[in-house]
């Protein structure tokens, strides 16, 4: 990736329209991703005169935790169909557990619980745990895929226990995706294009439940709704903001390869991603 070149267009293509250049913000944003030591990547769209900022943004990324909004999807289709039910009762097996760290894991074998509440801990907690098991009653990785498929995503997937995959997860991680993708991914939300208007709607309420809200997130005042997503892993930072202002805008900031691997408040891609966050918040607001 040329993280340090900036080749700025009048007007750019992406998924088949043409969309319109936030020249100025993209000036504004540019000279603060090229001493990054990392590669990074940015996706901005306002959402009322939809111009864009796309720094490095067709490159492709570790999804880490953002993956879980692909899984979304797929378990809401399997609602969408009749063939789960929000709040049916599951029964949770000590197979299923991945990590010591995640709530679902510290369930008692034969424990119930509420699909709605493994949802909840997928996004707002970030359970692993309870993802995988998601991404199983979804119908796995490869049903999740050909619904991104359909929808014309060509580099969002899912790798993690996917057949076929094992390469792209050994490069990339549990997911891969793009920050223009995955910017696109929530444009289609706000549109009401994923399944359903009705689906599109609970997955932004969904996702405006997150406990992790100290980087991109905790620059929106608390007064706005912010449909949101982080995945970190030791040298990939990202973030993904839907946020529901005057002027409602998308912000994706991906990195990877990260020189800084440290988890304190005062890592280099969370600082630079605060940073960001509120440049574009005032720029739009």
């Amino acid at each position: 990736m040329h993280t340090r070149a900036l080749v700025i267009l009048l007007l750019l293509t992406f998924n088949g329209y043409t969309q319109s250049v936030e020249k100025r913000l993209t000036q504004k944003i540019a000279p603060l991703l090229k001493d990054f030591n990392g590669d990074i990547g940015v996706y901005i769209k306002c959402l009322k005169n939809n111009k864009v900022v796309s720094l490095d943004a067709d490159s492709v990324f570790p999804m880490a935790s953002i993956v879980k909004i692909p899984i979304l999807w797929g378990v809401l289709e399997k609602l969408a169909k009749g063939e789960l039910d929000y709040h049916q009762t599951l029964v949770y097996r000590d197979s299923l557990a991945y990590s010591g760290a995640d709530i679902t894991t510290n369930l008692k074998d034969s424990s119930r619980i509420e699909l709605a509440k493994v949802i909840l801990l997928m996004l707002s907690t970030s359970d692993n745990t309870a993802s995988l098991w998601l991404q199983k009653l979804a119908g796995t990785g490869k049903r999740i895929n050909e619904l991104l498929m359909e929808a014309g995503f060509q580099q969002t997937r899912v790798n993690s226990r996917t057949p076929g995959r094992e390469a792209n997860r050994l490069q990339y991680g549990w997911g891969q995706t793009t920050p223009a993708e995955m910017g696109l991914l929530l444009e289609k939300m706000y549109k009401g294009q994923i399944i359903s208007d009705s689906i599109s709607k609970k997955m932004i309420r969904l996702l405006g439940r997150n406990y992790w809200d100290e980087q991109a997130l905790s620059q929106i005042p608390a007064n706005i709704f912010v449909a949101s997503k982080n995945g970190a892993v030791d040298a990939s930072r990202s973030e993904v903001l839907l946020v529901m202002a005057r002027k409602p805008y998308i912000l994706s900031i991906f990195t990877n390869n990260n020189k800084d691997k440290s988890w304190s408040d005062n890592n280099e891609a969370w600082l630079l991603t605060k940073k960001i966050s509120a440049l574009v918040w005032k720029y739009f607001n």
